[in-house]
């Protein structure tokens, strides 16, 4: 199938038109109305440093159900000694600045670039996109961001800089999701890692119809707070 060129207009091939690998478009802009306009349709950016802006819509796509999650007993372990402090929205750049240099450090490269960060920052700012931190004596060492509309939570990135600071995040992603009502949280791509936590695969009209269903309002939210656990004050 063709790779499509993306007009100046906010505008996308159907998604059934993907490639294999969910490579679907190429061009345009990182601009708020074109990124939540991509959103709704289930596609999202991804390239690497001086490559032209490439738009994907994978399939089958990894979801996790909050309801649905699966919170491992170590982890569980972890959070009853409380050694993190779990914060929201008060540091988005050091969130996603994170998330990219770890991946560099790694070794593993980045689509995290400065045109990406400068991108989300701005969603941040809109109200579209949230983060999770996770302190450990005042010290950011772990969180993810993403971006939510309606009910649908579209996860980007995480990153950890000690051992289950990532995952401690997604706890707290998962409790706000239930408060909220956020019925998915779009995972992307399958990985081992997320299926442990209950996350599984559906297909891409499936996961399009979920879409329809739940993402179809693009108001902007207030900055979220931590939802607090029994026995918090």
């Amino acid at each position: 199938m063709p790779v499509f060129q993306l007009p100046n207009e906010i505008l996308f091939p159907d998604p059934d038109f993907a490639e294999p690998d969910g490579l679907l478009a190429v061009g345009g802009d990182l601009s708020p109305e074109r990124l939540i306009a991509a959103y709704q349709q289930g596609i999202f950016p991804w390239y690497s440093e001086g490559e032209p802006l490439l738009w994907w819509s994978p399939a089958p796509r990894l979801i996790l159900i909050p309801k649905e999650f699966h919170l491992p007993k170590r982890l569980a372990r972890t959070l009853r000694k409380k050694i993190f402090t779990i914060t929201m929205d008060t540091d988005f750049c050091g969130v996603i600045s994170s998330c990219a240099e770890t991946r560099i450090r790694s070794g593993a490269g980045t689509w995290i670039t400065d045109e990406m960060q400068n991108a989300y920052t701005r969603l941040h700012e809109l109200g579209y996109a949230h983060s999770v931190e996770c302190r450990q004596d005042g010290r950011l060492v772990g969180g993810l961001y993403g971006i939510c509309l309606d009910r649908v939570f579209f996860g980007e990135s995480m990153f950890a800089q000690v051992s289950d600071a990532s995952k401690v995040a997604l706890t707290a992603l998962i409790a706000q999701c239930l408060q909220k009502d956020i019925q998915i949280i779009d995972c992307q791509m399958t990985t081992a890692h997320l299926l442990r936590f209950g996350a599984r695969e559906v297909s891409g009209a499936t996961f399009r119809q979920y879409l329809k269903k739940w993402a179809g309002d693009t108001s902007t939210q207030k900055k979220w707070r931590p939802v607090k656990r029994k026995g918090e004050r």
